[in-house]
């Protein structure tokens, strides 16, 4: 079958265009994969929660309550994705400083898990208020930034 010039230029970009897409890319079963996929289902849900704090979506509590319950499920995941030994990974945000300062590393980490425990359990009580919990939200985001402050590469 002969196709028209203008066809095989297009078959021939597609083809790069899907070959380029397929090289690269992070392994969504690599340890680096899995908590990046944790980490952006963390900030998506906190997102949420500020959103709903900050006026820039309706506040509702019963999804108030499901976020933070969700936030204090994904907050203890993505350390097991941190292998023992730094292993070079181009695509990560991570600072060579994780695997030097793990102590540290792991006692921010426990913080945040330990902040949205305290969110997960105040949702639990009802009724409960913006203004309530409002705080408790500031202390997980406060979690979040000072582990990137020390840990992530801008």
């Amino acid at each position: 079958m002969i196709l028209p010039m203008n066809a095989k230029k297009f078959l021939i970009l597609a083809a790069l265009c899907l070959g380029l897409a397929a090289c690269g890319g992070v392994d969504p079963n690599s340890p680096l994969g899995k908590r990046q996929a944790i980490f952006k289902d963390m900030l998506r849900t906190s997102e949420d929660l500020g959103g709903m704090l900050r006026g820039r979506i309706a506040f509702d509590d019963d999804r108030f309550a499901q976020g933070a319950v969700r936030l204090e499920e994904l907050s203890r995941q993505p350390w097991q994705h941190f292998p023992q030994a730094h292993e070079g990974d181009a695509d990560s945000a991570a600072r060579d400083e994780v695997w030097q300062r793990q102590e540290r590393f792991q006692a921010l980490a426990r913080e945040l898990e330990a902040a949205t425990v305290q969110l997960a359990s105040a949702v639990k009580v009802r009724p409960f208020t913006a203004q309530g919990v409002a705080p408790l939200v500031q202390k997980v985001e406060d979690g979040c930034e000072a582990c990137h402050q020390e840990f992530r590469a801008y």
